[in-house]
């Protein structure tokens, strides 16, 4: 499938055209400028520390400002702290106490103003190149585009976790087999959420097995439980606008192909009807739409690679997902297959001109959902979620569903069946242990992972929420100010001086098993 983007910013990797030649000193540099690398820049300098920001791409906010704007909240009781000070900041712009839904332009301004009252200077296009490591700790890093900065303490804020991989700590790409950690969850999961509701023929000559398997559809059989290196699918969150005066119109892309659809076609001469189940209102007549059903935004089974990929064939996924996307909003608002009702109705819904306006509306941030994840000396599993297993040295509170989205698609029984979702409420917030968000004793001495920090993949797929990943990346930087006082390695600062850091710095890190879990969003 060729590329059908026709903006030059919808881009994953921007290659330098020129070395800014700069050499930085800090006390932590924060590599990833999205919603958590944001608030820990700021978190450091309301401590008075120096800090450097490195962004790969060319804006603030990660997911946040890159289309979610229905906030994956799962209960507004465990989020405090500057994550909590963000959505009223994003509140006060539409004259409300707080703001969990917003439009992702107001998102990125309000990222972008409060990195401006703290003199906080991020440096965009600064893909990582090389580390250098010594006596056990990072002493610097390098980036594509020509900064070198030299940092006592180093914060991976990135959703792939690259600073960390080329730090050379321990993690995992994947699903654990359920007996690693003694799961339910985990591994190969083959349930009814977001599944095919009618049988769909899986071969490219129907009813023929000898003529192969359509496109996206894996040979490998499912077997119950079974861990793999396959990761949850990505998409892009969508802004979607139907007032006629702020919209732009779903064109056909370039390059497209209606072949690679034939298992949506398929489907939808079964009797499948789309729906609009997961266009969730924001503010001033936008949604914010994410993936819904069998068939729609995730582009299943196409993003394996990613975690450790070049960029280069980064570049590669992240396109492929944009023309995906692109050709599926086509085939929907005109293909014959698809029901007429339903694709009257969605001709009314367009790109908002004043969203994304570089790249007519697409949003710039992949929803990287999964990549790498570090393996500390505590692996936050299901039993943390269920509470089962209780973490003592809290840094923060998740409360959201084990969620991951489907992770491939398998035949069975001569079928198309979708593989990997699983939704189970894991109960009433619970703590994330300080030892997962720091490599294990004998790795790394000067570097937090707050993102891709050390869980199973079905527990970081309730952990792994904009507001918890905020949270994280100011409590890491509340342990970095003590590691850097006390000059002691990140695995050996003292809990209970953090701890009285974290309650003084607005953090909720103890739960309250009265408060029940509210679910929002997806």
């Amino acid at each position: 499938m060729k590329s059908i983007s026709s903006h030059p910013h919808l881009k994953y990797y921007f290659c330098p055209i020129q070395s800014l030649d700069k050499k930085l000193d800090a006390d932590i540099c924060v590599y990833g400028g999205n919603s958590g690398g944001v608030i820990a820049a700021i978190a450091a300098r309301r401590k008075g520390l120096s800090v450097v920001l490195l962004e790969p791409g060319r804006h603030l906010g990660g997911l946040t400002a890159g289309g979610l704007g229905f906030t994956d909240i799962g209960n507004k009781f465990a989020i405090g702290g500057l994550s909590r000070e963000f959505y009223r900041r994003v509140g006060r712009h539409y004259g409300q106490h707080e703001g969990w839904r917003f439009e992702p332009s107001v998102a990125e301004t309000v990222f972008q103003q409060w990195l401006e009252e703290m003199d906080i200077t991020c440096y965009f296009e600064s893909f990582l190149q090389s580390v250098i490591i010594n006596g056990g700790r990072i002493r610097s890093i390098t980036t594509e585009n020509g900064i070198e900065v030299q940092a006592r303490q180093f914060i991976d804020a990135s959703y792939e976790g690259d600073l960390m991989a080329k730090a050379g700590v321990s993690y995992a790409i994947g699903r654990e087999d359920n007996c690693v950690y003694d799961e339910t969850c985990n591994g190969a999961q083959l349930l009814e959420k977001h599944q095919f509701s009618a049988d769909v023929d899986p071969y490219a000559v129907p009813g023929d097995p000898s003529s192969g398997l359509l496109a996206g559809i894996d040979p490998e059989p499912y077997v119950q439980g079974q861990g793999d290196s396959r990761i949850q699918a990505y998409n892009f969150r969508l802004c979607l606008t139907d007032d006629p005066v702020k919209r732009l119109p779903i064109r056909k892309p370039e390059g497209y192909d209606r072949s690679e659809y034939e298992l949506l076609v398929r489907y939808c001469e079964a009797g499948y009807v789309p729906g609009f189940n997961k266009f969730d209102r924001l503010i001033n007549g936008k949604i914010d739409m994410n993936n819904h059903g069998a068939i729609s935004t995730d582009f299943i089974g196409h993003n394996h690679d990613f975690p450790e990929a070049g960029y280069d064939h980064r570049e590669a996924i992240f396109q492929r997902h944009v023309n995906w996307i692109k050709g599926l909003l086509w085939f929907w608002a005109s293909d014959p297959a698809v029901d007429h009702s339903f694709q009257e109705e969605f001709r009314n819904w367009g790109w908002p001109r004043d969203e994304f306006i570089e790249t007519g509306g697409f949003p710039h941030a992949l929803y990287v959902r999964e990549a790498r994840r570090l393996v500390g000396d505590v692996v936050m599993t299901e039993h943390h979620c269920t509470g089962r297993d209780v973490a003592v040295d809290a840094v923060g509170l998740a409360a959201y569903t084990m969620d991951s989205h489907n992770c491939r698609r398998v035949v069975v029984d001569g079928k198309v069946r979708n593989e990997g979702d699983v939704q189970v409420h894991s109960g009433p917030p619970y703590p994330i242990s300080y030892r997962s968000i720091v490599p294990r004793s004998g790795e790394c001495q000067n570097l937090f992972i707050p993102f891709c920090l050390s869980a199973s993949h079905i527990a970081f797929g309730s952990i792994r929420m904009e507001p918890v990943f905020m949270i994280l990346a100011e409590s890491a930087v509340e342990a970095a100010a003590l590691a850097i006082e006390k000059g002691i390695p990140v695995q050996r600062v003292p809990y209970d001086e953090l701890r009285e850091c974290l309650i003084a710095a607005g953090q909720v890190i103890d739960p309250v098993p009265s408060v029940k879990n509210v679910q929002e969003g997806e």
